[in-house]
C-alpha cells in the first residue's frame, strides 16, 4: 500500500479511538454500512483463512464469494498476521 498524507491523517485518527463504541461511531460517520460490513467480511475471511479453513467451509460461514475468499487470501501479508498475533 502507498503511504499518503491522506492515509496518515486517517489512521492517526483511528489510532485516538479507545473503544469499540467509539470505533462504531467514527467508522459510521465514514463508511457506509455496506462497505463496514464488507471490510468485516474480509477481515473474518482473513481469519478463517488463517486458521487455514477451507474455501468451502469460509463460502459456508461468512457468505463471501470465492472470487473474495481468493483475493484475501493473495493478500495477506503481515498486517493482518500481526493483528491476528495480537488478538491471541
Amino acid at each position: 500500500m502507498k503511504r499518503t498524507d491522506f492515509a496518515d491523517q486517517l489512521f492517526d485518527a483511528v489510532l485516538t479511538l479507545k473503544t469499540r463504541e467509539e470505533l462504531y461511531m467514527f467508522f459510521g460517520d465514514i463508511c457506509t454500512p455496506k462497505e463496514i460490513e464488507t471490510y468485516a467480511q474480509r477481515f473474518v475471511v482473513a481469519k478463517l483463512l488463517n486458521e487455514k479453513k477451507v474455501y468451502s467451509d469460509i463460502v459456508k460461514s461468512t457468505g463471501a464469494s470465492t472470487a473474495t475468499i481468493s483475493r484475501v487470501n493473495r493478500s495477506m501479508n503481515e498486517g493482518l498476521n500481526l493483528a491476528f498475533e495480537r488478538l491471541k
